[in-house]
């Protein structure tokens, strides 16, 4: 269980790593790259570096903590966080039509709701 959950923990940080791409490449350039990545042209060049810092923040949070023992309690934590993040993401492209999109999203917010359950549950870094 231990090992899956290393492995939830660094595909999630992997995803919210290069998604925060948003940061630093225009809108219009990622608009560019396919129906997937329209919804960048909803949010202002601020709101998305906003959302691309959270990425960071959570990507460092699902792993570096336990790395370095330094108050792991904070993966499960981070991990309801990026639950909440890509419930978001599920709700954006709900209400843009995009069902088509949506998988991945859905994938994403179950890996980090089994990384919370895990963490919390049966297998935390403490006890």
């Amino acid at each position: 269980m231990n090992v899956a959950l290393w492995i939830v923990a660094g595909l999630l940080a992997a995803v919210l790593l290069v998604s925060t791409s948003k940061m630093f490449v225009p809108r219009e350039r990622i608009a560019r790259a396919g129906a997937a990545a329209e919804w960048v042209l909803d949010f202002s060049p601020g709101a998305l570096r906003a959302i691309g810092t959270l990425e960071i923040f959570a990507a460092a949070g699902l792993v570096l903590p336990a790395l370095l023992d330094i108050a792991p309690v904070l993966v499960p934590v981070t991990a309801v966080c990026v639950a909440l993040l890509f419930t978001g993401a599920v709700v954006m492209r709900l209400r843009r039509g995009e069902r088509t999109t949506i998988a991945a999203d859905l994938v994403y917010l179950a890996l980090a709701v089994f990384l919370a359950w895990g963490r919390f549950g049966p297998a935390p870094f403490t006890g």
